[in-house]
Order: structure tokens, then sequence, then C-alpha cells
């Protein structure tokens, strides 16, 4: 047997550079690049192989931990799941930092590969420096926190053990109804130590993604359950778009005539004017789709995991309407006691459009009349004034209507996601890139930088808050260092203006959701408005950055940011609480059961009203 002699570091950096997924007959090469902060706990494993050379992997500086890794699961995302950025990271904080990034990844299965740095496999110099230890173990290390939020967890303790853990992280990171984060503890020594490795190990290797194809008894047993149905209605997810399923929803929407809802994942598989398109479903969702929703007899589930946001937490669908969950992954077709047609996406709705040859959906007067009055509702609210100053509605208005068909939007949390399901207008295909499953504040300005990486050549455009800012920006200077022109978005409502309005909603007043002084004379975080200058601080770093107060500055530093080779950073302020309501929703959230305040009491007998009208699971 040929082998080679390579430390462990060494010959896990030749391994990701060969590796190669296959889809529809096409070759993607699966690592193009590799994001890290480095330390102690890899700089001279991982960081020395990276800089000898030998491989074609290209290094990404990060600034923290957990944005890269964010930065990463949206390059993911944005690449349909064909190529990945793996994150290496020092020991004790700067591993932790990568646990949330985890979380996000799993929780919108996206793939994304995380290589944190560990303690001493050999323990002769512990504790070392940024050590934790556990008292009651000491085969226990802070890399374990990783267990909980990755779909394969494996420490490497010998260098032998790379070849296991590498194939069994990629049979993973490759595969579509099973992906997530996958995590490879690397103990600092053994990152160093050297093996034989076999030359076998090391060659070029390609991952086929083959599509699952239905079967012939669940082709038969969903098409029956549709053709006795007098108004369904299709919900696209993510599903739709990982699996390049975009034609297919097309054809059997069109082919039928049954209309179709999106999830935030499954914005823009199909442009927003469609004629089958009722647009954004669930709490964040329009009234078009939610009205639908609600006479709905038969859901179509098609590549959606069915969450709380979609579902209106099982509250928008009747008791008796059946839901057909058309799913790769069994864990999800089988979500609200579905009947599972476990498949490819593509592939399944290929054969139900042809299974349903004949019929036509015979309630599309209804769904037109429900589309024309919610797009004249999304004309509103993008017209939307105030004497106060420039509304949150408006500003997002004027962006959607700068932006060009293959321009991609991006967001994930605050009120924003809401204002975007709603009234965002995409007409190219992927051109809305919605974080949704784990709403990680953050994403959005550190997973512009991934967006950006997949997809040099469109403009990518950032939607975030002031809040979503000051907790996490650090890529905006990898964003300058790389060169990449990123338009950041930023809403200034002066605090969590989503949470305040959550509050307010359910009876408490306003109470540490709000950027203000601590007044002396109350006591509380109710004095004066911070005035927080974030232009200024975009511009100490380098990016191109303009204050904006009206729709005419808006306006202009649209058109001038395209004449920048910098990133840009607008500090948009607008009206706070000027972003949109929920139409025919409803979102179940804890409410106090006793409370001394009369609204509080109101908000928990409201929720225990829509509860009675829920479905069960």
């Amino acid at each position: 047997m040929d082998t080679i002699r390579l430390t462990m570091a060494q010959a896990l950096v030749r391994f990701l550079d060969n590796q190669y997924v296959e889809l529809d007959g096409v070759e993607h090469k699966f690592v193009n690049h590799m994001f890290g902060v480095f330390g102690h706990g890899c700089v001279v494993g991982v960081g020395q192989a990276l800089q000898q050379g030998g491989h074609g992997i290209r290094f990404l500086q990060g600034k923290n931990e957990q944005n890269m890794a964010l930065a990463a699961t949206a390059f993911a995302k944005q690449k349909n799941r064909l190529e990945i950025i793996p994150c290496v990271s020092s020991i004790g904080p700067g591993a932790m930092n990568m646990v949330t990034a985890a979380g996000c990844a799993t929780a919108n299965r996206i793939p994304l590969l995380l290589l944190p740095g560990d303690t001493f496999a050999c323990r002769q110099p512990d504790p070392v420096l940024q050590q934790a230890e556990f008292f009651q173990s000491f085969g226990q290390t802070v890399t374990d926190a990783f267990r909980g939020v990755c779909h394969y967890f494996d420490r490497i303790e010998r260098p032998e053990q790379l070849m296991t853990a590498a194939m069994h992280a990629l049979r993973v990171l490759t595969d579509p109804a099973d992906t997530g984060a996958v995590c490879l503890a690397m103990p600092q020594d053994v990152e160093g130590e050297a093996y034989d490795y076999p030359v076998s190990f090391l060659r070029k290797r390609v991952w086929h993604m083959d599509r699952r194809m239905p079967t012939q008894g669940q082709i038969l047993r969903a098409a029956e359950i549709l053709r006795g149905a007098e108004r369904p209605l299709v919900i696209a997810g993510g599903g739709v778009r990982y699996s390049f399923a975009h034609d297919a929803l097309a054809a059997f929407c069109e082919k039928t005539g049954i209309p179709f809802a999106e999830t935030q994942a499954g914005k823009s598989v199909l442009p927003w004017n469609h004629p089958q398109n009722l647009g954004g479903i669930g709490v964040t969702g329009g009234e078009a789709a939610n009205v639908i929703a609600k006479d709905a007899d038969v859901i179509l589930a098609v590549g959606t995991r069915l969450s709380d946001f979609t579902t209106s937490s099982k509250w928008l669908f009747k008791e008796n309407a059946k839901v057909i969950g058309l799913n790769i992954c069994p864990f999800d077709a089988i979500k609200m006691d579905a009947e599972p047609m476990i498949c490819d996406a593509r592939e399944g709705l290929a054969a139900l459009t042809e299974a349903m040859e004949g019929y036509r959906y015979a309630g599309a007067d209804a769904a037109n009349a429900a589309t024309a009055k919610w797009n004249a509702t999304v004309d509103s609210w993008y017209a939307a004034r105030s004497d106060r100053g420039l509304t949150q509605t408006r500003a997002l208005g004027i962006i959607n209507e700068f932006m060009k068909e293959n321009d991609i939007a991006v967001g994930s949390a605050g009120s924003l996601p809401g204002d975007m399901q709603r009234l965002f207008r995409p007409t190219g295909r992927d051109a809305y890139h919605m974080e949704y499953g784990f709403s990680n504040m953050g994403y959005e300005t550190n997973g512009a930088l991934g967006v950006k990486l997949a997809c040099p050549d469109s403009e990518v455009y950032t939607f975030f808050g002031d809040g979503t800012y000051l907790m996490a920006h650090s890529e905006l200077v990898t964003c300058l260092q790389e060169g990449l022109r990123v338009h950041f978005c930023l809403f200034d409502n002066s605090g969590w203006g989503c949470i305040e309005n959550l509050q307010n909603n359910q009876g408490t007043p306003t109470f540490g959701t709000v950027f203000r002084f601590r007044n002396p004379e109350t006591g509380e975080l109710d004095g004066a408005p911070i005035p927080l200058d974030f232009a200024k601080n975009a511009e100490g770093y380098g990016l191109k950055t303009y204050s904006i107060h009206t729709e005419e500055e808006l306006c202009a530093a649209l058109k001038d940011a395209l004449t920048q080779p910098l990133p840009v950073l607008y500090d948009i302020k607008v009206v706070p609480g000027s972003m949109t309501p929920g139409y025919e929703s409803w979102w179940r959230v804890g409410v106090a059961e006793v409370s001394t305040q009369p609204a509080v009491q109101a908000a928990y007998s409201d929720l225990m009203e829509h509860v009675k009208d829920t479905r069960k699971f």
C-alpha cells in the first residue's frame, strides 16, 4: 500500500481539497475555501498545513468564530448545499464561539464543518491555557458542547482516527436528508502528530447526491388524496430550492391550477408575480396565503419542516385538513400526521404532475381575488409615509424597487423578516436568502459575506436592525479585506423593535427592549434615546457609509453605492413601530398565566382561546 507521511492537520487539508459532490451528472468541488481565526490550539497545526501549501484551498481570515461560521452557513445555503467552507478555531472560547453557528446550521438543514482545536490528548500539560476542567471526567472538554447541536461529532485523539472521522463527516455533510453541522474536535497535539496515511485516502473522492425517487405506492396514495380535494394548497419550502425543483413546482401548479404559498426558505424559487403564487404563509405571511390556507382541505407540504411560523403554531389549518409530506427527510415527512412521500422534491413533483393529469383546481377565482387584494395591500405599505420620518416599509420598498432581478436580499431576525416575507418582491431565482430556522441575530451582517462569496457577480443587500448590528458585525471587515461590495442596510429603530412589539401585544409595557439611557428619576432604562451613529462606526472600519433620514437621501445613496469599490453601509433612521402587523395568523408564546396587569390577563385569555383551535400534532 502506498503511503505518505503527514501530520494529521496536513492530511486533513489534503483530504478536504480532494472532495467533490455530483448531482445530475455535474461535479462540484466541495471545498475551495477555509475560514479560520488562529490561536494556540490551531495556528501551528491546521495553520501550518494551510501555510505550507500543496493544496488548492484559499484561506479566509475570520474576525470572530461565530460570525465566520455564520458566513460559512450562508455560503452553503446560497450554494444549495453543493459547496461548504470549513471553519477552524483555537481551543476554549474560540471553539465555544462556534456553538451558536452550529445550532443555526443544524436548524436550517445546512452543511457546516467545524474544526475546533481541543485540549491535549496526551494530557501531559493539563490544564493548558483556555482549558476548562471538569472534575467528573478528564475526557470531557468544552467541545462536548457541540454534541447537542451537531448531526455528527467526533474527537480525533490519534492521527489515524482522522480517516474514519473524515469519511463520516463527509457522509453527513453530503446527505440531503441528514445534514447539518458536523464537528471534528482536534486536540492540538494530535494536529501536529504524523502518520503514514494511505495515498488512497487522499485521492479525489466524489460523493454522489443521487436523487431519491418516489415509489409507485407513494405516488398513487398522494395523488388519490389530492384528486379528492376541492381546495388543495401547496407549501413550497427550502427543499424545493435545494433539490433544484423550481421548474417542477411551476409545472405542477400550472398544470393543476393549485396555488402555492412560500415559506421563508422557499421564497424566490419562483417569481413573486407567478400566477399561482399566493406569497408568504404563516405568522410572517400575507393575507392571501393565510386566507386560502384556512380554507384548504389538503396541504401538499414540499420540502418544508413545517415550523410554527409556517403553520401559525398549528392554528392555521383546519383539524381535518389532510397533509401530504413530500420531503427527502423522513423526520419532516410525517409531521402533522402527514401522508409521507419520502423522495427528492423535484422527482416527487414531476411524478405527481403526471399522476394528476386531467385535474383542475376549482378555487382559482377565490385565490386570484385574494392575491389581487394582497398586492394592493403591499403597494400601500411600500408607499406608507409618516410625519415623524421615514417608515420601515417605505425604506424597504425603495430598496426592493431599486434592486435588479439577480440582486440578492439577505435577512434573518427582528421585524424585517416579517416585512420581507410579506412585502418583498423578488423576480430572480434564489434572490431571497432568509435564515429563519434559527432566526440568528448576526446572521444578516455576517452571512452577507458568505452569500457574496457564493455569488460574487451579484449585488448583495442585507437587511437588519440596530440590535443585530450591535451584536455581531465583525465580518464587515472581512468584506473590506476581500474587496467585496456588500450593501449593509441597517434599519435603526432605537432598539429591538420586533420584541418590543411582541411584548406590548401580549400586555406588557415596554421594558428592556429599547436603547435608552438609565433614567435617574425612575431608575429604569426609560430615559432619552441613545444617539448612536452607526455610519460613523462603519466608516471607522473603512466602509463607505451613508446617514439616511429621508427618501431622497436613500435613493441618492443607493445610486452612489454602485459606483463604490468597497462594501457600503446605509444607516437608515426609521420611525419606531413602522413595521407590518400580522395577517390572519397567530403565534403561540408563553404568556404569564397569572398577573396583576389586566392587559396580561387578557393576553392569556386570548392565548387559551386560540389554543382550542389548534391541531394537537
